[in-house]
């Protein structure tokens, strides 16, 4: 999958499935510094994701400041042809000052075994 970078920053798409549901993020931050992934609460209910009545919530701290998130279980996370099954995102309102649905996180990144190639600004499984 292409990366694109939108004000100096490197973005990506992905998909979220839980269920007959799906989630399309169309603006993704590709973060390696960021432990976990975030998406918006907001993309999320408006494809019938919702977390359940027991999630976690927790402060999640960060350059762009602090906000609460709740732990959303997914049947799978996809960008390109990276694929993570039975995964647990975060859920938040990600009201950073920037234009942005989601924060693709390192938890991701490692369970598929991500490769970043800037060279040719792709996100891809190892050769």
């Amino acid at each position: 999958m292409k990366i694109n970078v939108v004000d100096n920053l490197p973005h990506v798409t992905a998909t979220i499935k839980r269920g007959d549901n799906k989630a399309l993020f169309k603006t993704v931050l590709l973060d390696t510094g960021s432990a976990g992934s975030v998406f918006s609460v907001d993309v999320l209910r408006e494809a019938g994701i919702e977390p359940l009545p027991e999630a976690l919530i927790r402060r999640m701290v960060g350059i762009g400041g602090e906000e609460f998130v709740v732990d959303v279980s997914v049947d799978n996370l996809i960008v390109g042809t990276l694929r993570a099954g039975s995964f647990t995102i975060e859920a938040g309102n990600l009201d950073y000052g920037f234009d942005f649905d989601g924060i693709l996180g390192f938890d991701f990144l490692q369970q598929t075994g991500a490769v970043i190639d800037l060279a040719a600004m792709e996100i891809r499984r190892k050769l």
